[in-house]
């Protein structure tokens, strides 16, 4: 059974905002696009930039440091330098509170 951890509330979070949020020792980015949430790990796979400080434009959200971009939804690398893609995680709302599944 997955185990999640309540990370903030739907009202902190407003429609194409990202912050900064941490389960299990892990810095993930948790993005509101248009009202569905959606958390991918902060760390860019290129050289670990803050995901979280970078833009997000629809699905895409762009490392400050290089300009590399990821699909918020899959993690999928949609703009070089990263050549991994990065890591996503489960999110769920329950009321008025947004849920992060606990990393393995």
């Amino acid at each position: 059974m997955t185990d999640y951890v309540k990370v903030a509330s739907t009202a902190d979070l407003a429609p194409g905002e990202m912050t900064l949020v941490e389960v299990g020792g892990e810095l993930i980015c948790l993005a509101n696009v248009d009202g569905t949430f959606y958390a991918i790990s902060d760390e860019c796979t290129h050289v670990g930039g803050a995901l979280s400080e970078g833009e997000l434009e629809g699905y895409t959200v762009t490392c400050p440091l290089h300009g590399g971009q990821f699909d918020i939804r899959t993690g999928k690398v949609l703009q070089r330098p990263p050549l991994d893609d990065a890591t996503t995680y489960e999110v769920k709302v329950e009321g008025q509170d947004v849920l992060i599944a606990r990393p393995h």
